[in-house]
């Protein structure tokens, strides 16, 4: 597509939620970095990005949890917007409309995908490519989950996020995730992260063909993040108890830095069962049913 047959818009680009199945912190760079290693995937529930022509680079908020960004006037969606004017040397406005239906600071790629999903509309909406961009200086100017997050298909993900290589098609499933309500802050959980793990090994989730199979997988692996995550947020504690007590649930798991946790699930009825068991018993908790999207679905 050429500049002259850009469109106006509106471009709408879903920002679906990111789940580390599991996250293998295995080591430090000199500059601070860690290193790590992670199994991702995407769900068909996330925010949304709308993005229209206009004279320059505007933002709003609406949705549940928009609230929770008001204080946020350098947010990532507008940093990734000026990185993409900036590789390009496009000189373009926008008007981007975040629908802000995932909670923040929860260790589900929440504001991550939001910057992929930027840089998805604003390319349309640009008449410009946002896939030249290297995914180390995605991960560098905008954060680790990013170019996983641009990529949204189930990836083994390392070095410090902008390594990904294709995971093996995995069965159907469905995850509850459970949020108590207490951000947690990405630098605060790895700053109290101490000792490495191993890495992660992928062979063992060739192959598989149901979600028992999956969770039988998962349960040799772990998420390194989880003890520290939960000295600074104990609640997750009471979160993984309700899920691995409820109904159905195969495997209970921290997601990322947390304090977002999930369970596994083998079907839609299964899922939306616990879903509502926990919900009614926590009525506080944001606690959701979500269908992980295969490989080829974006």
């Amino acid at each position: 597509m050429n500049a002259a047959a850009a469109p106006s818009g509106p471009i709408t680009v879903g920002a679906p939620a990111k789940i580390n199945l599991t996250l293998h912190v295995y080591g430090q760079r000199a500059d601070g970095y860690h290193l790590l290693e992670s199994l991702v995937v995407f769900t068909d529930i996330g925010d949304q990005i709308t993005a229209t022509a206009a004279d320059e680079l505007v933002m709003e908020i609406t949705g549940p949890f928009g609230s929770t960004l008001a204080d946020e006037p350098n947010n990532i969606v507008l940093r990734a917007a000026r990185l993409l004017q900036n590789f390009t040397g496009r000189k373009d406005g926008a008007h981007i409309l975040l629908d802000k239906n995932l909670p923040a600071a929860s260790g589900i790629g929440g504001g991550s995908s939001d910057a992929a999903a930027t840089l998805r509309a604003c390319g349309e909406l640009w008449a410009t490519d946002p896939f030249q961009i290297p995914g180390t200086r995605l991960a560098a100017e905008l954060g680790a989950d990013v170019p996983v997050c641009f990529y949204r298909r189930p990836a083994f993900m390392s070095g410090i996020g902008e390594t990904l290589d294709p995971a093996p098609q995995l069965p159907t499933v469905w995850l509850v995730l459970v949020n108590s309500g207490h951000p947690l802050a990405t630098k605060d959980v790895f700053a109290a992260l101490q000792g490495f793990s191993n890495p992660m090994a992928r062979s063992v989730f060739k192959n598989l063909t149901d979600a028992a199979g999956l969770a039988a997988v998962l349960r040799d692996h772990q998420n390194t993040l989880t003890v520290p995550a939960t000295k600074l947020a104990p609640s997750i504690a009471s979160t993984l108890a309700a899920l691995e007590n409820s109904p159905y649930c195969l495997l209970a798991r921290l997601s990322g830095s947390g304090p977002t946790c999930f369970g596994v699930f083998a079907g839609e009825h299964a899922a939306r069962t616990s879903a509502a068991l926990i919900a009614s018993r926590e009525p506080e908790w944001w606690v959701v049913p979500a269908r992980v999207l295969p490989e080829g679905e974006p």
